[in-house]
């Protein structure tokens, strides 16, 4: 391998004839008016105006890469090894290559899972074709109505086979601060009426709705092995690594990573994609990902450019169309982020302050898990729950990290998170030897604490997943 996981090389001006002085400054000013650092000042060699893309305090330069054309299709699994450990795969033991989604043993329990490739069924995907049929222009808007209320309903079979006990039932309000579930005593953390961006009124109706809406739209757990012919893990894991350099030049929220990933998955869960179309597919992701939550969102251009000018404008913009109409445009689905701000906050609770060393582990540890394909099994609010799980073993592992707390507010209990945990705690061990190297680049910053190179837990025992008392 070549160009796709060589060390990363300083960005270099290079001459943008397409595009005019006046729209630069103009993307200057955008950039600005987001707060963000200002574009370096423009070549003076007359006749040619050259971009210079900003570069990251304490971190190396996002990498300029081609097309990751030169990488082999030999190696399935992307391996790492360490230290007196052999090799170790980070992929679910027992994973087969015709395992379906919906016979995942590692979904939450009482749950089918659902692949995202699969487009029928109770959350089925708008039909364009249908919307296309001689009819007025009220009534294709009435078409469309319905069936968008039809596909975002949830049916009460549906909830009732993802609550467990009263994880999700409502409370009255109250002045105290402890709730009783069954024999365990809980801390309500959503006892802050007076800060209405808590939503404390709503909290609990809306990571009810996303424990549901995360089986709606869940990419399959063996497209590589199903549907992929010319890509293979390992590019996938050099992609998403890329991606996470893009996102810190450009200082993207962490959201859009993890939506851009999401996105790149449930495509390649339903379209073949070759090897020299699939960093397209990633920046075509990417934009789309920006597109729905920054406040601005890098060009086009932009993104052309941290290619290498592998790929023009109109490509690009093929490709996000390709993606939207493969997504159907469903573009709004949980990831593991949106659980791991819930679960953040309720291992907070047992803290006298926040933690933000606890936080940024947790951070960590569930971006280290985006560059793996062996963790698609996995629900994004099991990997949630896993990292905070795994992050407080790692501050102090002489007590237990569960408690009932976390226990309801997550949903699941020790031992349904010790497959997950484990296969993480491998990755998190793996620190000398693993080649993509931009997660732990990015988290050994002191900005995030250095929390990095932190000594994980040098093994893990059954007492660890113990049923709490």
């Amino acid at each position: 391998m070549t160009g796709g996981v060589e060390s990363a090389r300083r960005l270099r001006p290079r001459s943008c004839s397409s595009i005019s002085g006046k729209c630069l400054d103009e993307v200057r000013q955008t950039r600005a008016a987001a707060k963000r650092s200002a574009m370096e000042e423009t070549a003076s060699k007359p006749g040619s105006s050259a971009v210079y893309p900003r570069k990251r305090a304490g971190m190396q330069p996002v990498r300029k890469r081609a097309a990751l054309s030169n990488i082999t299709n030999q190696q399935s699994v992307v391996q790492c090894v360490g230290p007196g450990n052999g090799t170790v795969d980070v992929r679910v033991v027992g994973l087969k290559a015709d395992q379906e989604c919906r016979g995942d043993k590692n979904a939450h329990p009482g749950i089918p899972a659902q692949g995202a490739g699969e487009g029928k069924g109770q959350g089925a995907s708008l039909d364009c074709e249908a919307e296309c049929g001689p009819r007025s222009n009220s009534e294709a808007v009435a078409s469309l109505e319905r069936r968008t209320v039809q596909n975002l309903h949830i049916s009460q079979e549906a909830k009732d086979r993802v609550k467990q006990g009263d994880l999700f039932s409502d409370k009255s309000c109250s002045e105290t601060s402890e709730w009783s579930s069954g024999e365990l005593c809980y801390e309500d953390i959503d006892n802050d009426h007076c800060d209405p961006q808590m939503c404390s009124s709503y909290a609990t109706d809306i990571y009810e709705h996303l424990r549901m809406a995360e089986m709606k739209r869940r990419p399959s757990a063996n497209f590589m092995e199903s549907i992929q012919q010319d890509v293979n893990p390992t590019m996938r894991g050099i992609l998403v690594d890329w991606l996470v350099e893009v996102a810190g030049e450009y200082r993207l929220v962490p959201d859009t990573l993890y939506l851009a990933v999401s996105y790149i998955d449930r495509y390649l869960s339903a379209q073949v994609v070759t090897r020299q179309r699939l960093q397209l597919l990633g920046v075509a992701c990417m934009l789309i990902a920006a597109k729905y939550e920054e406040i601005c969102a890098p060009q086009v251009e932009e993104f052309c450019y941290i290619t290498d000018s592998t790929y023009c404008r109109e490509e690009v913009l093929e490709m996000e169309r390709g993606v939207l109409n493969v997504l159907k445009f469903e573009l709004t689905t949980p990831t593991t982020k949106s659980f791991l701000r819930r679960f953040v906050r309720a291992a907070q609770a047992s803290c006298k302050g926040p933690s933000l060393v606890l936080e940024f582990l947790g951070n960590y540890l569930a971006e280290l898990t985006l560059v793996e394909y062996g963790f698609l099994p996995f629900l994004p609010s099991m990997i949630a729950a896993s990292a905070v799980y795994l992050a407080k073993l790692t501050l102090d592992s002489s007590t237990c990290p569960w408690d009932a707390t976390l226990q309801h507010y997550t949903g699941y209990r020790p031992w349904e998170l010790e497959r997950c945990v484990r296969a993480m705690h491998e990755l998190q061990r793996n620190t000398k030897s693993c080649s993509l190297p931009a997660v732990r680049e990015k988290y050994r910053q002191h900005k995030f604490k250095c929390v990095a190179t932190l000594v994980p837990p040098a093994a893990l025992t059954v007492e660890h997943f113990r049923e709490l008392e």
